[in-house]
């Protein structure tokens, strides 16, 4: 079993109930334990003029090969209505993996660390809330590091999913 953490965001269709349906969903997942689910934060969109995000990060331990993962979220997430009309537009379920235990994957579907994750207070802050104190991602930042250059700014902390 490795440990995976999975980043979840939405903004469209009730985003909280989306998180909540997508948190049950990875709950079903073969060969996958769901060990915990950050609070949930709100926080503008990356692009003007899209409804607020909500997003939060959940935590898994998995036997699944991470393609095979990465397919079983991107289902999860067709499921719930996400349609793929514009990169960065509003979406109903994003489910990104973040972090998979202690590898560099760098494939033309998937790369992990996740891309840009240090620039993302909606992702470094509820992922904080799960992973431990002296995290270090595969590539040898550390997760505090990370935290301290990414100053909480824009986002509000919901409440525990």
């Amino acid at each position: 079993m490795e440990r995976i953490y999975i980043g979840m965001g939405s903004n469209l269709a009730d985003p909280a109930e989306q998180l909540r349906s997508a948190v049950d969903a990875l709950g079903q997942l073969p060969d996958t334990v769901l060990v915990g689910v950050s609070a949930f934060y709100q926080s503008d969109s990356l692009l003007p003029g899209q409804p607020r995000y909500t997003n939060a990060v959940a935590a898994l331990d998995s036997t699944l090969a991470p393609l095979d993962l990465l397919d079983a979220l991107q289902a999860i997430e067709n499921d719930q209505g996400r349609e793929r009309l514009e990169r960065w537009g509003p979406r109903t379920l994003d489910l990104d993996i973040l972090l998979f235990g202690d590898r560099l994957i760098d494939e033309s579907r998937l790369k992990v660390p996740h891309y840009h994750m240090q620039e993302r207070a909606f992702v470094l802050y509820p992922l904080a809330e799960l992973a431990p104190e002296d995290l270090r991602l595969a590539d040898g930042r550390a997760l505090a590091d990370l935290l301290a250059a990414c100053p909480f700014v824009g986002l509000e902390r919901l409440s525990q999913a």
